[in-house]
């Protein structure tokens, strides 16, 4: 019966620690003091340009006149690279923007909610916030928590 006991403490004690390497396997570590991913910016950046690029510049530095409006009235996309005003807003404005566009709000970006899913969304983001200097992050992380 001892012999037994041993045998069962010890199948436990591997399989727990069979399962705490498993589970470290499956986690991913953020950029530092960043909240994604090192994948995530890797799977962002073709969806950046194949999705973003066209308007806000293949590296998201837009135009020079981005705060002068064009002939339409409407101003030019501006810079995500943390030049212009994308830091100011929450993550959640930030993914609802790319979902739902700008068209309701006046501006002239269009939804991507039929062509990017959520993990998409913010595998874009984060390659954006990757362009992002330190400070400026920082700067997104204590205004947005």
């Amino acid at each position: 019966m001892k012999r037994w006991g041993i045998v069962v403490v010890s199948l436990l004690v591997m399989l727990g620690g069979a399962f705490l390497f498993y589970q470290a396997l499956q986690i991913e570590d953020t950029v530092e003091g960043r909240w994604y991913t090192e994948q995530q910016v890797a799977q962002g950046a073709p969806l950046y340009q194949g999705h973003c690029s066209a308007c806000h510049g293949v590296e998201a530095a837009s135009t020079p006149a981005w705060r002068t409006p064009g002939a339409d009235g409407h101003y030019p996309p501006p810079p995500l690279n943390g030049s212009a005003h994308a830091w100011h807003h929450p993550m959640s404005q930030l993914r609802r923007t790319v979902r739902e566009g700008g068209i309701a709000l006046g501006g002239v970006m269009p939804p991507f909610k039929s062509v990017l899913d959520a993990q998409q969304i913010d595998a874009t983001l984060a390659w954006i916030q990757s362009l992002w200097s330190d400070a400026t992050y920082q700067q997104w992380e204590a205004r947005n928590g």
